[in-house]
């Protein structure tokens, strides 16, 4: 399986470091050139910054939904999935044609700024963030876990912060994870509504240097390579919980929450 991604990344570099000619030596220099090509730091940053905003306004977004349905309006769970794995049926060309007359009215009137594309990019990423934190709140009680904190005062944002994003840390890092590669290699949108990302820019340095685009292609390739390894052994528990120990581990932050809230009342 390993050999499978990385026998491809290695052509990539080994495309990178060739000369300018058949009997060239091996040359760094395409690399040396990532951060002198004009433009391309910007897109990096700006592909990063995307990356971070998607992600936190995917879990402000979509993780208090899911809770508040669950508990709520359980009725409505296959409603909220639908909608979440909507974005896989349609093509993005047409997804774009949709947002295109959104992002003229953005650009006029709020903002020419490539972050908006996050806006877009939340939707993109909604397949994928919905399966990984249904994954996680299928593995809670979680009606239990908060008639138990509410019972003690605590208010909703306290239940969310406090007691149920502790005790789903993998599948909210799964989630990111995934959003954050997935924004990385987005081409589409960002280059069909006139803005410049990671893989814009790498289209148009490969017009004038093969090598420093695939050179900045291996550099993403690996980043999000190594976010997907990282993904792996985070979300697999080093040492087997049982349910009695998990319970005990869920009561003890419950007495730490009750706690705090007690603390805080006799203050």
């Amino acid at each position: 399986m390993g050999a499978f991604f990385l026998g491809p990344i290695g052509a990539m570099f080994e495309f990178s470091t060739r000369g300018n000619s058949v009997n060239a030596p091996r040359t760094l220099s395409a690399w040396t050139a990532i951060g002198t090509t004009p433009g391309l730091g910007d897109a990096i940053i700006a592909s990063l910054e995307l990356a971070a905003i998607t992600s936190v306004m995917m879990l402000v977004l979509v993780l208090p939904t899911m809770v508040w349905v669950r508990l709520r309006l359980p009725q409505l769970n296959r409603v909220i999935e639908f909608i979440c794995l909507m974005p896989l049926t349609v093509p993005a060309i047409a997804l774009v044609v949709g947002f295109r007359p959104i992002y003229i009215w953005i650009n006029i009137n709020v903002t020419d700024s490539i972050l908006a594309l996050s806006l877009s990019y939340v939707i993109l990423v909604l397949p994928y963030s919905y399966r990984a934190l249904d994954a996680g709140l299928a593995a809670l009680d979680l009606k239990t876990l908060t008639e138990a904190a509410r019972s003690l005062g605590a208010g909703w944002g306290t239940v969310m912060l406090r007691v149920i994003v502790p005790n789903m840390p993998s599948a909210i890092l799964n989630a990111s994870l995934l959003s954050v590669a997935l924004v990385l290699g987005e081409y589409t949108f960002a280059n069909l509504l006139n803005f410049e990302n990671l893989q814009v820019a790498i289209a148009y340095v490969g017009l004038t240097s093969a090598g420093t685009s695939v050179a900045v292609a291996v550099a993403s390739l690996v980043f999000a390579f190594a976010l997907l390894l990282i993904l792996s052994f985070v979300g697999r528990p080093p040492v087997p919980v049982s349910k009695a120990d998990e319970a005990d581990l869920q009561t003890g932050r419950m007495v730490s929450l009750s706690g705090g809230l007690i603390g805080r009342t006799g203050r």
